[in-house]
């Protein structure tokens, strides 16, 4: 079989082989022909939606507008990127009117599905009435959906703190943590992703996300990682670097350990087994604050509520955002009384938090979950569509590694499977032609040589077997 092979040696991975990651470069040879491409599409799921013609500028208009008045940081998915203009569901649909299975969900936002019409309702009706108040006013929205939210966490995880997104979140939980402990020192994993601003920087694990900026008060333990870890999935031997991370590292003593349950930028990664609850003795012993991370893993993603519920532990502090309002921006964070109570030494307040809008999006979200049962769908199409694609990996050799839970899955790509090394390139082709198939799916993993699959929650088997039988082909036609 064919391969294509990255001109960079990994070892030497750099900015530039990253803008590749997100932006098909023109190395890449031509995706699948247009015919094929279409009589494979005819054999997308039957779904019942058209959407209204499309009359608005073209891709290349707004590809243009973009170019000119948009950050250059910003950058594009494909060698030809798409149009978006309509979506529904599990499905969006370019400015033809072509259907694409979305099994991206906008970066793991859309988990009630696009423009579900039981958030897309209430919001409009809220907006009608009253769209920002300020919290400095009483309002219901913010009121019943902290609720409805803190109902969802264990133990005593019962105060509100609502942020705009998972950045926000991330960097006041660390924030909090410093205070409640009096502590500075934070432990985070390496290949972690926390966020983009002065603390969450800092507590992100990659080279590729990190600016040339300050980044005091952070340690990176070993990552927990079975495929690409030192010690395989042993679980202890991984909790036993962090114990002298801290002991060698800090004074001892710890203001907080933050984590995802599963790694998402990083190419859903899934800690080894045993590492979090050890690691979470480990923290509390040094005094430190266990913050969960749930900005991807939240909100039935992964076949459970949260995913650190997998890991049998309770976090001191927990941080969300993404799937918590299908798409408004809206992050949080939960804790105890106790810990929240460090806020009040000062002001604090978020001129958007609490947006009476978003949090009636989110209050929407919650009740879709439990109406339309998502949390069971993802755990249930999950396990059969990781089932499917741990039989493609036997298949295709270029298939190095399946993980995941529920509807957070990851296909790591290699040229090599002795040597694990990453097929960056060849991610980028099999990526665009899955595009022309009416498919698209996310990409990650430091190497970028890693698919994230984080569909809608509302995702059927039908679409599965779809989305495998795609990349099937795609892969074959390297």
């Amino acid at each position: 079989m064919q391969r294509f092979t990255a001109k960079k040696s990994v070892h030497n991975i750099s900015v530039s082989l990253w803008r590749r990651c997100i932006s098909s470069s023109s190395q890449a040879t031509a995706a699948a022909s247009v015919k094929d491409s279409d009589e494979f599409q005819a054999r997308l799921p039957a779904f019942d939606y058209t959407p209204p013609p499309y009359t608005g500028p073209s891709a290349d208009d707004v590809l243009n507008k973009r170019k000119e008045f948009l950050s250059p940081s910003i950058g594009c998915l494909y060698r030809k990127p798409l149009n978006i203009v309509d979506g529904k569901m599990q499905y969006l649909f370019d400015e033809s009117g072509r259907r694409y299975l979305d099994a991206f969900a906008g970066i793991a936002v859309v988990n009630c599905g696009h423009c579900h019409p039981d958030v897309v309702e209430p919001v409009i009706n809220q907006i009608k009435r009253l769209q920002h108040p300020t919290v400095l006013y009483l309002n219901h929205a913010i009121a019943d959906f902290s609720e409805a939210l803190a109902s969802k966490l264990p133990g005593d995880l019962k105060v509100v703190f609502f942020t705009n997104s998972g950045t926000e979140a991330n960097e006041l939980a660390l924030m909090m943590a410093k205070l409640y402990t009096g502590c500075q020192d934070i432990v985070s994993i390496r290949n972690g992703y926390h966020g983009n601003a002065a603390a969450t920087m800092g507590a992100t694990a990659q080279s590729l996300w990190k600016f040339n900026v300050v980044q005091t008060g952070v340690h990176h333990a070993i990552n927990p990682d079975p495929y690409r870890g030192a010690f395989g999935s042993d679980g202890v031997k991984y909790a036993k670097d962090l114990q002298d991370l801290i002991q060698y590292g800090t004074t001892g003593h710890i203001a907080g350990f933050i984590c995802e349950a599963i790694q998402g930028v990083g190419g859903i990664v899934e800690l080894a087994p045993g590492y979090l609850s050890a690691a979470y003795d480990i923290v509390k012993k040094a005094g430190g604050l266990f913050i969960a991370d749930e900005v991807q893993s939240g909100f039935a993603r992964t076949g459970n509520f949260w995913g650190f519920e997998a890991h049998n532990v309770v976090p001191d502090i927990v941080t969300m955002a993404k799937g918590i309002g299908n798409g408004f921006p809206l992050g949080a964070v939960v804790t105890t009384p106790e810990i929240a109570g460090v806020l009040t030494r000062r002001c604090y307040f978020n001129t958007f938090g609490g947006n009476s809008v978003a949090t009636t999006a989110g209050l929407a979200v919650l009740n879709v979950i439990e109406k339309e049962k998502l949390k069971e769908n993802a755990s249930m199409v999950g396990s059969y569509l990781k089932d499917k694609l741990t039989q493609l990996k036997e298949k295709q050799e270029i298939i190095g590694d399946v993980r995941g839970r529920g509807l957070m899955l990851g296909v790591e790509l290699v040229s090599d499977r002795k040597l694990k090394t990453p097929a960056t390139a060849e991610t980028l082709h099999i990526m665009d032609n899955l595009k022309e198939l009416g498919v698209l799916v996310g990409k990650g993993g430091y190497f970028g040589n890693v698919f994230r699959i984080t569909p809608p929650l509302c995702f059927t088997k039908d679409d599965a077997d779809y989305l495998v039988e795609a990349m099937d082909y795609a892969m074959s036609k390297m």
